[in-house]
């Protein structure tokens, strides 16, 4: 399959769980259909077929030696190596995503540092014993602990 047929199938999915986010994101938190649409986007992301660093680099516009460069790094999840380096399209799902709301603020260079900087801000956010903390700092509940 070509690079450019590839490329439109992903983009094709993208787009089409775009939408589905969109949706979901205008409901409120605790409707019951906005969580099944959370879930129809996340087995659709588990299901989508690995992609090439070509391909990535395609839907990125990045270079594939930028984007092998940022599977090195950790920012892309490897799917596989062997016989040839694979990438997790869940992932390339999420840093399209930093990668679109940087280019949207204007942001060109240092995208690599901006965006594991953002991932693991996310990351740091999704823990539940950080939310937990955080509920409780917003309810006034939390109390000032200070070192001699």
């Amino acid at each position: 399959m070509s690079v450019a047929t590839e490329a439109a199938q992903i983009r094709d999915l993208f787009d089409q769980i775009e939408e589905i986010e969109e949706v979901a994101a205008s409901l409120s938190e605790d409707d019951a259909r906005r969580h099944k649409l959370d879930g129809v986007v996340a087995r659709a992301l588990r299901k989508a077929p690995p992609v090439r660093p070509v391909v990535a680099g395609e839907l990125l516009d990045l270079t594939e030696k930028t984007v092998k460069a940022w599977a090195r790094e950790g920012v892309l999840a490897v799917h596989s190596r062997e016989p040839r380096l694979l990438l997790d399209a869940v992932r390339l799902h999420e840093v399209l995503h930093v990668v679109s709301e940087l280019r949207r603020a204007g942001r060109t260079r240092g995208l690599l540092d901006e965006v594991h900087r953002r991932l693991a801000d996310q990351a740091l956010l999704d823990r539940p014993d950080l939310a937990t903390s955080l509920e409780q700092l917003h309810r006034g509940e939390g109390r000032v602990v200070r070192s001699a």
